[in-house]
C-alpha cells in the first residue's frame, strides 16, 4: 500500500530541529517518535543549525545595507537623467551646427 505524502508545518519541523539539537534523546528516537526518517530529522537540525546566527544578526545591519543601496540606485539614476539631457543637448548643437551624426564612430 503507497502512503500518502504528509505536509509538515514550520513549527513541527522546528520543534523535531530543536529537540535533535538538545542532544537529550538520539537522532533515532526522535524520528521513531515523530513518524519520520532520521535522514529528515538530520536535516532540519542542520538547517537549524546553519540558521541560527541569523536570527541574532542585527537588524539595523541589513537596513544600512538597503538603505544604502537605496543612496546608490538613486545617485545611479540621477546620473543618467543628467547624462540623457546632455546627450540631448549635444545632439541639437550639432543639428544647430550641421553637424552630421550618422558619421560618428
Amino acid at each position: 500500500m503507497k502512503r500518502k505524502r504528509r505536509h509538515l508545518t514550520a513549527e513541527f519541523k522546528a520543534r523535531v530541529a530543536a529537540e535533535a539539537l538538545k542532544g537529550e534523546k538520539s537522532i533515532q528516537q526522535i524520528a521513531q517518535e515523530n513518524d519520520i526518517a532520521p535522514t529528515q530529522v538530520s536535516t532540519w537540525k542542520k538547517d537549524l543549525e546553519d540558521h541560527m546566527p541569523s536570527i541574532f544578526e542585527r537588524k539595523n545591519v541589513s537596513d544600512q545595507s538597503a538603505e544604502k543601496q537605496e543612496r546608490r540606485t538613486s545617485h545611479l539614476e540621477r546620473k543618467i537623467g543628467q547624462l540623457i539631457i546632455e546627450k540631448e543637448f549635444l545632439e541639437k548643437k550639432c543639428d544647430q551646427l550641421g553637424i552630421d551624426l550618422s558619421e560618428r564612430p
